[in-house]
C-alpha cells in the first residue's frame, strides 16, 4: 500500500483516515482499491510462503481497511477485519487460557457480557464483573488476595451504556503486573478520540458497524495489536472459525472510514451542545456525558481522550402518574427526527431505552435513554428533543 507506517506517524489522524490504504500510484490505476471477488488464488496456498491461498485466509479487499485501521490506532501491524463485532469479541476472548479469569466491566456491550457469561457457565473461564470506573475495585479483581490473578482485563471506556470512564493507564499497568492481557473496546471513542495501545492496551477492539463504517449499512468487527505473536494467534482463530468479512462489506467500510474525521467533528460538537441543554430540562433527572464538567468521569476522560465522543445518556423523570421508564418510552415514541433503533455511530441520530433489552444488566436504570448523536443540524435535533420532553408533563 502507499502510506508507510513511518509516514502515517508523521501525519494527523484526519489525514491518515483519508490517505491510508490507497493503491500504489501507477499510471491509469484507480485511486481507490477495487472489490476482489474470488474464493481462491494462484499459488501453493501455503501462508508461510506468503501466498493468499484461499478466500478464508485473505482477500485483497480487506488489506486497505486493515492497514488504515492499524495506522489510525498507532499500531505497528495491520488490523484484522471480522464478520461482526461479536466475531471480533469471540476471537479476543479466545486468548484466555482454559480456566483463566476474565475481569470485565459490569456495564459494557451486552453481547460481550453475554458471550463471557456463557463461557463462564460452561466452565471455560472465570468471569469477574466490576465497576470499571472504580480503580481500586478493579485492582482487587485483577489480583485478589489468596486467589489466582486474572488472565485478561477487558476494558470499555466510555462504557456502554453508562459512560463510565476507566483509568486505562493505571489499569493496564496493574493488569500487566498481574500477568494479564488487556483488551480495550474502543468502539465509542474511535482512534480519533482515544488510542488505547498508546495507553498500554495489548489489543483494541472495534465494532466496525458503528463509527468506523458510519452509515448503518454493514456489520463488521476488527481487532488491532502491535504484538506479532498475538496477531498471529488472532489470525489463526479467524481462519479456523471462519469469521471473515465479505469483500463488498469491507469495501463499504473503507469508503465510510474516509469521512470519519468529519463525522466525529460534527457529531461530537453537537453532543456537547445537547448535553448542556438537557441538564437544564425539568423532565431530565440526570445526564451522563464525559464532556460535562460535572460528569464523574470528566477529568479522567480529559486526561486520556482528545474529545468526549458523540454518545450521551439521560434518565427521564417520572411525569405525573407515569413512571420514569414509561416516560422514557413515551419520549422515544414522540420524536420525529431522532430514530428509535438499536445501534449507534451512524450519520443519523438514534435513541433507545436500553432496559427494554433482556440482556441489559439489571443495574442499568429503567428510565435510562441512550442517544447516539448524528450529523444533522444541532438545532433541529434539539427542537425535536425539546418538544418531546415538553410533552411528557401534559
Amino acid at each position: 500500500m502507499s502510506l508507510s507506517q513511518q509516514r502515517a506517524a508523521s501525519l494527523s489522524a484526519e489525514t491518515v483516515v483519508v490517505a491510508a490504504g490507497r493503491p500504489p500510484r501507477e499510471r491509469d490505476e484507480p485511486v481507490n482499491p477495487p472489490i476482489v471477488l474470488s474464493s481462491t488464488y494462484f499459488g501453493t496456498g501455503a501462508l508461510d510462503d506468503g501466498d493468499r491461498g484461499y478466500g478464508r485466509y485473505s482477500n485483497p479487499t480487506w488489506d486497505p481497511f486493515e492497514e488504515a485501521l492499524g495506522q489510525l490506532e498507532g499500531a505497528s501491524l495491520p488490523g484484522l477485519l471480522y464478520a461482526s463485532g461479536l466475531a471480533a469479541v469471540s476471537s479476543a476472548l479466545s486468548l484466555i487460557p482454559a480456566g483463566g479469569a476474565l475481569v470485565m466491566p459490569s456495564h459494557s456491550y451486552a453481547g460481550s457480557l453475554v458471550m463471557a457469561s456463557e463461557l463462564a457457565e460452561k466452565g471455560f473461564i472465570e468471569l469477574r464483573t466490576v465497576d470499571i470506573a472504580d480503580t481500586d475495585a478493579v485492582l482487587a479483581q485483577l489480583a485478589p488476595a489468596g486467589g489466582k490473578p486474572a488472565a485478561m482485563l477487558w476494558l470499555e471506556s466510555p462504557t456502554n451504556p453508562m459512560l463510565g470512564i476507566a483509568d486505562i493507564r493505571a489499569l493496564t499497568q496493574a493488569a500487566h503486573d498481574a500477568g494479564a492481557i488487556v483488551v480495550t473496546d474502543n468502539t465509542f471513542s474511535t482512534p480519533l478520540v482515544q488510542q488505547p495501545l498508546a495507553l498500554g492496551s495489548d489489543v483494541v477492539l472495534h465494532s466496525v458497524t458503528k463509527y468506523l463504517a458510519g452509515h448503518s449499512d454493514v456489520v463488521l468487527g476488527a481487532l488491532v495489536t502491535s504484538d506479532p505473536e498475538l496477531r498471529n494467534t488472532l489470525l489463526h482463530h479467524r481462519i479456523i472459525h471462519g469469521a471473515i468479512a465479505g469483500p463488498f462489506e469491507a469495501w463499504l467500510a473503507l469508503r465510510g472510514l474516509r469521512t470519519l474525521a468529519l463525522r466525529i467533528e460534527r457529531s461530537q460538537a453537537s453532543a456537547a451542545v445537547l448535553a448542556e441543554r438537557l441538564t437544564a430540562h425539568p423532565q431530565v433527572e440526570s445526564v451522563r456525558y464525559p464532556g460535562l464538567a460535572t460528569d464523574p468521569g470528566h477529568d479522567r476522560a480529559k486526561s486520556q481522550m482528545t474529545g468526549f465522543g458523540s454518545i450521551l445518556c439521560i434518565q427521564v423523570a417520572p411525569a405525573g402518574d407515569v413512571s420514569g421508564a414509561d416516560a422514557a418510552d413515551k419520549l422515544v415514541r414522540s420524536l420525529q427526527l431522532w430514530l428509535p433503533a438499536t445501534s449507534l455511530g451512524g450519520v443519523e441520530s438514534l435513541i433507545e431505552r436500553r432496559r427494554r433489552h433482556a440482556a441489559e444488566p439489571a443495574s442499568v436504570p429503567e428510565n435510562l435513554v441512550r442517544l447516539s448523536v448524528g450529523i444533522e443540524n444541532v438545532e433541529d435535533l434539539w427542537s425535536d428533543l425539546q418538544q418531546a420532553l415538553d410533552a411528557l408533563d401534559r
